[in-house]
């Protein structure tokens, strides 16, 4: 599990009450609902379905808020550690995993189960199905197929000890098909047949990595060809499905090889390309293969060290070979990596953006210098908008060339925020303590006004409310006029150093969350594509929330279309804050409106510690009440 998402929880049985202040007046409420699960509570991990998966000493165990009973229980495999259970990005699906596999039959049992925890089902069990060991275990999307490499126990001796491949439906929970990567009882010397990646799964048939290398199966199990590749951890195809990539870690992983071939399995280049570093970036374009590699030192301070930074290479996709007589410089690893009509924009952790056309050439004029850690690259209607942690600017997307009359600069802030102000033409930029306020057609910059959060909190969030500016940290909330004058500052006391804690990791931000899911779709919009390419326009997250609603609405799974009404629905956090602070001598929640700073609704938590998630964007907590118990609360009210 995500370190964000992961709770070590031990706490004692506490009473929680809701108190309500309609017009001064205080109502008392209870949870509304209990989850009573018999077993201690290990760790709490909030999905992006919004379903709470809870590790228990038994097991997992699904809540969603919306019902009255948990969405599931998996006691099967009995307690789970924290690395065997798996959340595929951008899917309801959680694997669960014991056992590291071994490459020889007999040796040790290995179990594998794939959970939808929306719908509560349990597509997959290894147990079920008769698989002594499961060597590879992957969810293809957008296909919602299952694809299963292993030892499974099942007709004469000999195929009960031949590695074999099966492919699930997941939406149905059914077997598609399955065939052997060897001939049962074949005569000879053994040979190792472990898949070494993941299978590419195309229209016709599906290629298997195996360490005797490439398997190419139809749907029915026929084979169709192999070819000698060895070892390969990543395939990808071009959209006709007729030219296909492979990647091969060497020099124990430190670099790669790229292969190609056709869909016969016949090699196109004389030979392999070795590219430095691990590949983090790679995209078929008609011009050729843009390529970006990350090499690392792997801690060796030696002045012949590989030193730890991006490269970035174009290749010719009928040969293999460099098309550019020098590539860029990078001096660093490259954060953001865009394709654009006439070339190819990358920008800099370390700071620094360049463009180079698809035959070398820079096309700024110099490359841009920047504060380091690019926050944000996007389209604005005035051209390319860059905000670090140091600088802002927008430049001329063609040329590189300012079109403010220079950068912003202000002191490195650990947090930036930064929005469009439609009303008033201007970008507005929370930084270093001060709001900057930016004219969009003369790039004149003027100071708006000094922010003073309490407990020395940046803002992490700016937006226009009609005609005010709203600002907020964890703790601290404000409202200003349009010229900077405070309307109020709601000022809410962490509970505490380990208080404060909790709610960095207890609260799950609506627009990261989006984030998050458009993200993890676009990765793996087709399965085979390494990393996402889309310059975004800026300040569009209402953009990208339906983007992802749409994305999840194209699988025709049940659950995924209950992700798509979810990201389709207006985030719980519209309107208002969840902090977590001192309520009297308790710990609690409380609901901030937005445009006037008053709490609508309180949560006391009798615990100086609690343990709790809050889905802020669907707007539910929940909480820890024992260390056998979850309650869950209704935040939309």
């Amino acid at each position: 599990m995500k370190a964000q998402f992961k709770y070590i929880c031990n706490i004692v049985w506490v009473s929680l009450i809701i108190a309500i202040h309609p017009m001064n007046a205080q109502q008392s409420i209870g949870p509304e609902h209990r989850y009573e699960l018999g077993s201690k509570i290990n760790e709490m991990t909030l999905t992006l379905g919004g379903v709470l998966v809870v590790a228990t000493n038994d097991g997992l165990v699904g809540i969603k808020p919306s019902e009255e009973h948990p969405v599931f229980t998996f006691n099967n495999f009995g307690r789970l550690k924290p690395e065997e259970t798996e959340f595929i990005p951008g899917s309801p699906y959680v694997i669960v995993s014991q056992g590291a596999g071994s490459k020889l039959a007999g040796i040790a049992k290995t179990k594998r189960a794939v959970i939808d925890y929306v719908s509560g089902r349990v597509i997959f069990n290894s147990e079920e199905d008769q698989w002594n060991q499961v060597y590879t275990c992957n969810v293809i999307l957008p296909q919602n197929k299952l694809i299963i490499s292993g030892i499974q126990k099942v007709g004469d001796k000999f195929e009960k000890m031949t590695p074999k491949v099966a492919v699930y439906d997941l939406s149905s929970s059914t077997l598609d098909y399955s065939f052997f990567l060897d001939k049962p009882g074949r005569v000879g010397m053994a040979k190792d047949f472990s898949v070494t990646g993941t299978p590419l799964l195309l229209k016709e048939f599906l290629i298997i990595p195996t360490a005797q290398g490439l398997i190419a199966k139809s749907h029915d199990g026929k084979e169709l060809w192999t070819a000698k590749i060895k070892n390969v951890s990543k395939m990808i195809a071009d959209a006709s499905e007729n030219e296909i990539y492979g990647f091969e870690a060497v020099n124990a992983g430190k670099n790669t090889r790229i292969h190609k071939i056709d869909k016969n399995g016949k090699a196109l280049w004389d030979d392999d390309r070795k590219i430095k570093g691990t590949v983090s970036k790679f995209e078929i374009l008609p011009q050729g293969l843009a390529v970006v590699s990350n090499k690392s030192s792997g801690g060796d301070t030696s002045v012949f060290a590989t030193k730890n930074e991006s490269e970035i290479a174009f290749l010719s996709a009928a040969s293999g070979e460099d098309l550019w007589d020098k590539a860029p410089k990078t001096k660093g690893y490259v954060q953001h990596f865009y394709v654009m009509e006439d070339g190819i924009l990358f920008g800099i952790q370390s700071g620094g953006i360049n463009k180079i056309s698809f035959d070398g050439n820079p096309l700024f004029k110099k490359p841009l210098k920047t504060g380091e850690n690019i926050l944000i690259m996007a389209h604005s209607p005035q051209g390319l908008i860059y905000i670090t942690s140091e600088d802002a600017n927008i430049v001329n997307l063609a040329t590189g060339e300012s079109v403010w009359k220079k950068p912003l600069k202000y002191k490195n802030s650990a947090s930036v925020a930064s929005t469009f102000d439609t009303e008033n033409d201007r970008y507005l930029i929370a930084a270093a303590n001060k709001i900057y306020a930016i004219d969009a057609n003369s790039g004149d910059v003027s100071e708006l006004t000094q922010i003073k959060f309490e407990e020395k909190e940046a803002a992490n969030t700016i937006d226009i409310r009609g005609d005010n500016i709203f600002l907020a940290a964890s703790q601290n909330m404000m409202l200003l006029g349009k010229e900077g004058k405070e309307i109020y500052h709601s000022y809410h006391k962490a509970p505490g150093k380990s208080g404060f804690m909790k709610v960095v990791g207890g609260v799950v931000a609506a627009a990261s969350l989006v984030a998050t899911a458009s993200t993890a779709l676009a990765a793996g919009a087709n399965n085979n594509g390494i990393g996402a390419n889309n310059l975004r326009n800026y300040n569009d997250y209402g953009k990208e929330a339906k983007r992802a609603s749409e994305m999840f609405a194209s699988i025709s799974d049940a659950s995924f279309k209950m992700m798509s009404q979810r990201f389709k629905a207006t985030s719980a956090t519209k309107d208002a804050q969840f902090i977590l602070t001192k309520i009297g001598k308790n710990v609690g929640l409380v609901k901030v409106n937005k445009d006037t700073g008053n709490i609508e609704k309180e949560i006391i938590l009798n615990n100086k510690k609690p343990e709790y998630k809050v889905d802020d964007y669907g707007g539910y907590l929940f909480y820890q009440a024992t260390d056998k118990s979850i309650f869950t609360y209704n935040l939309n009210e």
